[in-house]
């Protein structure tokens, strides 16, 4: 096959991907009272659209330090990689991340693999440690969330629509969850008599225990706060962007922290969007927003923010697919 119409094919195979993305990431979005491509396309009008172009400048910022923390996560192995190819990996990433959940923290690692030669497994072990100080950053938010407007958080979650009979209905899933993790533990010990499998725990402990051995501590806690106050600085140009929203002050940021976390950790019933349903809940019921500019508010900033990293995740693939082919690669 010529090599010029094998290179379009792929071409053509990216694109076509970008169509199915921006299709599955916005499925789920529902308008009550009308289509919901011309609700979009009404509250998309409202909108102050500098302040949406700064939160993705924002968020381009945000992924870039975050590739140099990374970056930071993989020296102490011997594994030493370009701050934009990070990006070009991360980024890639959060694409997959809108099909398979989760599936991004893998991608990048094998993107990662391909452009500059890291053990996945090394690179994985990084990732998993990525997530934890995340994890940790983010509880600090809900917990300045919850000192900020406790009373009306916790009036907030006495509203939400759970009963006792459906948590009481978790229960067998949650058996199902400890079946499965009792079965990975007995795998793992199985599978530690490998010598190859062996390796691969190696290089995930490496790369796990890795920021134990920083150079620079103090720049890669300076490097996370500055990660999770763009994130906070993203929202607030997002909030700043509706003219229903654009008062709200910093509390009601945070709050919005809070509510987003509720609503991953806790899924509705019935197949519904927890974000979808609890974030407007919480900003009718906390801050008297109108129920529809409510769900207009998070219409915006799910559909635009789904937008940037498709765009981004793209351009990165791209930029990965012509660094794999034409750029000498590490040996």
């Amino acid at each position: 096959m010529n090599k010029y119409f094998k290179t379009a094919l792929n071409y053509m195979g990216i694109f076509a991907l970008t169509a199915f993305l921006l299709w599955f990431s916005l499925r789920s979005l529902q308008a009550e009272e009308q289509d919901s491509s011309e609700f979009l396309w009404e509250a998309w009008q409202k909108t102050d659209k500098i302040f949406l172009m700064l939160m993705a400048v924002t968020a381009t910022l945000s992924h870039f330090i975050r590739s140099l923390r990374w970056k930071m996560l993989l020296e102490p192995s011997g594994n030493n990689i370009g701050a934009f190819t990070g990006l070009w990996a991360i980024l890639i990433g959060y694409l997959v991340n809108l099909v398979v959940p989760r599936g991004g923290e893998l991608s990048r690692c094998y993107y990662l693999m391909k452009l500059e030669k890291t053990p996945v497994q090394v690179s994985f072990g990084t990732v998993v440690t990525e997530r934890l100080i995340d994890l940790i950053c983010l509880l600090i938010l809900i917990v300045a969330a919850f000192f900020s407007e406790w009373e009306k958080l916790a009036q907030f979650i006495q509203m939400l629509p759970f009963s006792a009979d459906y948590i009481l209905s978790l229960w067998p899933w949650l058996i199902v969850v400890a079946a499965v993790l009792a079965g990975f533990v007995y795998l793992v010990g199985w599978l530690r008599k490998n010598e190859k499998f062996r390796h691969i725990i190696h290089g995930f402990k490496e790369g796990l225990l890795s920021v134990f051995k920083l150079k620079n501590r103090k720049l890669f806690i300076l490097y996370s706060v500055l990660i999770w106050t763009l994130y906070f600085v993203m929202s607030y140009f997002v909030v700043l962007s509706f003219p229903e929203t654009k008062d709200l002050g910093v509390s009601a940021i945070l709050t919005l922290f809070a509510l987003g976390s509720i609503a991953m950790a806790v899924p509705l019933p019935g197949g519904t969007g927890s974000y979808h349903t609890i974030v407007p809940l919480g900003l009718v019921a906390l801050y008297n927003i109108e129920k529809s500019d409510a769900v207009a508010f998070v219409f915006i900033f799910h559909a635009w923010q789904t937008a940037v990293m498709i765009f981004s995740g793209i351009i990165s693939l791209l930029i990965a697919y012509a660094l794999m082919k034409w750029k000498p690669q590490k040996k």
